[in-house]
């Protein structure tokens, strides 16, 4: 059932995530050669390791892939570069994403609907899919290499 895996993982990762505190009864000895009192001694248990594939921080389903125009050449001049996105992530969602994928730190996402349109091969009619746009603009003096 490897499209239930993810359940799996969730699980397994919340468990690790838990920490265990203990406490130890240890005996002190009193110096002048007293009776030994005991004390309780809390101990935490080191932080463990994620088993987690995905950070949480991003994901590369959002960005799909460049999007290569004459329009798009311009723009990266100006520090914006325009990406092709799953049309069902929001701006934050693809700021963090190309952040993450890329390591620049983004400025600001302007998004565009591309909408279907009809298309025609001979008497077959169709459509050319709708898809969504993404315009990324990072900080000054930062560069993303596409080709």
């Amino acid at each position: 059932m490897a499209i239930l895996d993810f359940l799996k993982n969730k699980k397994s990762a919340e468990k690790s995530r838990k920490t265990v505190k203990k406490t130890e009864k240890v005996l002190v000895a009193r110096p002048n050669g007293g009776q030994a009192k005991k004390e309780e001694k809390k101990t935490e248990a080191s932080k463990p390791v994620s088993t987690s594939v995905k950070t949480g921080k991003f994901s590369y389903e959002v960005v799909r892939q460049p999007h290569i125009s004459e329009k798009a050449s311009y723009l990266a001049e100006k520090n914006q570069y325009v990406f092709e996105v799953s049309p069902n992530y929001n701006k934050n969602e693809i700021k963090d994403a190309v952040a993450g994928i890329y390591g620049v730190d983004v400025l600001s996402v302007n998004v565009i609907k591309i909408p279907a349109k009809k298309r025609r091969l001979g008497k077959t009619e169709g459509f050319r899919k709708a898809y969504k746009k993404a315009v990324v603009t990072i900080k000054e003096g930062q560069k993303i290499e596409i080709l």
